[in-house]
């Protein structure tokens, strides 16, 4: 709450919402992931890399053409 009241503190914040925000919506939202499946730290980061890989192929796709 401090760092909210200076106005540097609400500039980082303000852009943070536009960095991390909208990816993170983006797979909730369009890949509907929400959970992990597996267990394990390397089981939940091969995971999420499939997650991230699935989330820029499908953004790619409509900038790719296919003939």
């Amino acid at each position: 709450a401090e760092k909210l009241a200076t106005a540097t503190g609400r500039s980082v914040y303000a852009r943070r919402k536009h960095l991390v925000g909208a990816v993170n919506g983006w797979i909730k939202h369009i890949l509907g992931f929400r959970q992990f499946s597996l267990r394990g730290l390397n089981a939940v980061q091969g995971e999420w890399d499939l997650v991230c890989l699935s989330l820029n192929l499908r953004r790619m796709s409509s900038l790719m053409r296919l003939t």
